[in-house]
């Protein structure tokens, strides 16, 4: 954590809408003038596309049905501690893109399934903003919600995340949905050891939560819609925060907890507008004050 250099992190499983997030901090961006690196977690995985296939294959092989890009280990998560620590200290850093598709192919000149090359932050930025599987780990070896100034959580319920992330894999990537619903099974035990535990070690949080029928997720012909949801958001300290205020700009919005915040679901960027242009700018005021 570094006042002069500051870093935010959104955290949230595959499916779980970081990129939706992503977009509205975009906006508070570029309407405050405000410069900033971008990292993906997906850029800090160990293994190419490839490298993954045969990792799985060797683990699945001596009997271990739980390796997944959830697990630690599938992660350079030291090399994405020192990166916070490194912007944190000086303001640089590196990065890269994994390749998902043909059309970033195309924009990075790189295959898909594979990684660019390691890059330098660009000179001059604001702040860092991390989206992806693990901004806000804490175990034996990293502590890399140390390093982060402001952490958000992304957590629909899980019925629904598996609804986002079949959709989107299955027409966004090509994946059968067979083999989607493989992958959400292998990625379980991770996904309770090395995911969720993040939850409690982020800032605020923001779980979608339907108001329709979600039993069955592997049969939804649609995700449910902004309009067919609620969003739950809670502040791990709310202390500073004018829950007054937020319900008198937020129509439907009521208080569950003394930290706990429900809104429409539609509602969930007019919120995060509200919520967070003001951190923000905090961050870059102080930052520039040091």
């Amino acid at each position: 954590m570094s006042k002069k250099h500051p870093i935010i992190s959104v955290t949230g499983s595959s499916g779980a809408g970081t990129s939706t997030v992503k977009s509205t901090f975009d906006q508070i961006f570029r309407r405050e003038g405000i410069s900033t690196v971008s990292i993906e977690g997906d850029a800090f995985h160990r293994y190419d596309r490839m490298e993954m296939k045969a990792e799985l294959d060797n683990r699945k092989a001596a009997g271990d049905e739980t390796f997944s890009h959830f697990s630690y280990e599938a992660n350079e998560l030291e090399k994405l501690e020192d990166v916070f620590r490194t912007y944190g200290e000086t303001g640089g850093g590196e990065t890269r893109h994994y390749i998902h598709d043909d059309k970033e192919a195309a924009l990075h000149d790189t295959p898909p399934g594979k990684f660019t090359d390691w890059a330098p932050f660009a000179d001059g930025s604001d702040l860092l903003f991390y989206e992806g599987l693990h901004g806000a780990v804490v175990n034996d070896t990293v502590d890399i919600a140390a390093q982060a100034d402001l952490k958000i959580g992304v957590v629909p319920v899980i019925n629904l995340e598996w609804i986002q992330k079949i959709h989107r894999d299955s027409s966004q990537r090509g994946y059968t949905p067979e083999a989607v619903t493989d992958t959400i099974l292998r990625r379980m035990h991770a996904y309770v050891h090395c995911i969720c535990p993040q939850f409690s070690e982020t800032d605020i949080n923001f779980q979608r939560v339907p108001v329709v029928d979600t039993s069955n997720p592997f049969i939804a012909r649609w995700i449910p819609t902004a309009d067919e949801s609620l969003v739950v958001i809670r502040f791990k300290n709310p202390r500073g925060i004018d829950f007054p205020y937020l319900m008198s700009m937020i129509e439907g919005s009521w208080m569950t907890r003394a930290n706990s915040l429900v809104i429409p679901g539609g509602k969930m960027d007019l919120a995060m507008q509200l919520i967070f242009t003001p951190m923000i700018l905090r961050l870059v005021t102080d930052s520039k004050r040091v």
